[in-house]
């Protein structure tokens, strides 16, 4: 998911746990430094585990978002329920607008009105005051992204108290279950983005060589699976390549700083995976400063910069994205399901797919159904 939905789980998991040291590991089981950046031993990390497939924040068992269909019969029981909806944001972004065009999108196919939208940026009294505003309107069911866990559970009360359907994307509310307070969870399938991502660095180093890894350091699941099943699938299936340098960050902005260290204590990095787009952008920035076109990055995420950057024959190899339309259109789909009666599923997943320079126009739309932007259009010609 985009940087905005990582500021989620930073109000989430509190300032202290955002603010917590991070430390660079050196190969697959940490080693002291000499330099003063210090080094993770094994079992450390919050991505230092081995997964095997993406999980939902309680350990749920994913649904492809593919598996929800609708017969003749739904179809029209839909469309004569006059049923309405509310979508209530965290922010705007450019995966935000995605998501909301594919689920109005579907709605519209559906037979659902859609009588209220909002972005509370990232406030969450904002959030609070939107949901009790959109409630005036009585929505069936409402799809939104909790600004942070704990305000949030207040804040969606009243829709809950009201029996309204809510579908959240990516996170919950504190102390709300699944069929009780909401219908459905759905974000990416996160192993898969992260898997896409090692295949992808791997293959542009030529399956050898020396990595570093720039990963979140906070409790938040999102990132944590990414990131993990990056480094799971790297060991696995490329044993020729060596992780030498593992640094976990709290704000993106340090990322620069970063990476010059990792350049620094490992001149000869072959490659070099980010977590989302922002802080790989840091690390774009400390190659260029010492002058080094030969590190490969990969990355997560669709930036404009990210793919000027690759789309100029840059460092940048190949991103990761979500399909963000299609997460939309599987949101109205799953609140859809709890209006017919039908158990949504517990947690969802849209795909993933691997941008390269020679996709960039296909990927846009497959990712956001739309077309490239100007700044990535220009260099493109």
């Amino acid at each position: 998911m985009k940087s905005t939905l990582v500021r989620c789980a930073v109000a989430a998991v509190g300032l202290g746990l955002a603010l917590t040291a991070c430390s660079t590991g050196a190969g697959s089981g940490g080693s002291s430094s000499s330099n003063g950046v210090a080094s993770a031993p094994a079992g450390s990390s919050v991505i230092d585990k081995m997964l095997t497939g993406t999980t939902g924040p309680n350990g749920e068992t994913p649904t492809p978002l593919t598996d929800l269909t609708f017969s003749e019969d739904d179809l029209a029981k839909l469309k004569t329920g006059r049923y309405t909806a509310a979508q209530l944001w965290h922010t705007s972004s450019q995966l935000v607008t995605a998501v909301q065009n594919g689920a109005e999108a579907e709605f519209a196919r559906l037979g659902i009105d859609v009588v209220a939208t909002a972005n509370a940026n990232m406030d969450a009294g904002t959030q609070a005051n939107q949901v009790q505003t959109a409630m005036t309107k009585k929505p069936d069911v409402i799809l939104g992204l909790p600004v942070d866990p704990t305000s949030s559970a207040a804040a969606f009360q009243p829709a809950v108290d009201a029996g309204t359907r809510l579908v959240f994307m990516s996170n919950v509310p504190a102390g709300y279950a699944y069929g009780k307070q909401y219908s459905s969870i759905v974000t990416d399938d996160l192993y898969a983005m992260g898997k896409r991502a090692a295949e992808a660095l791997g293959t542009a180093v030529g399956g050898k060589g020396e990595v570093g890894i720039l990963y979140y350091d906070a409790q938040y699941y999102v990132t944590n699976q990414r990131d993990a099943a990056f480094r799971t699938t790297l060991m696995k299936e490329f044993p020729d390549i060596k992780i030498v340098a593992e640094q976990g960050f709290s704000d993106p902005n340090n990322a620069t700083g970063i990476a010059s260290a990792m350049l620094t204590q490992h001149p000869d990095l072959a490659g070099i995976y980010a977590s989302w787009a922002q802080p790989a952008e840091g690390v774009l920035s400390a190659l260029r400063t010492v002058g080094n076109t030969t590190a490969k990055v990969v990355t997560l995420d669709l930036d404009d910069p990210i793919m000027v950057d690759m789309a100029t024959g840059g460092s940048t190899v190949a991103v990761i994205a979500d399909e963000a339309w299609n997460l939309g259109k599987g949101m109205a789909d799953a609140a859809a399901y709890s209006l017919l009666g039908k158990q949504a599923p517990a947690f969802a997943v849209a795909g993933a797919l691997t941008i390269t320079k020679d996709n960039i126009v296909e990927g846009y739309q497959q990712s956001l159904h739309s077309d490239v932007p100007t700044a990535v259009r220009q260099v493109l010609k």
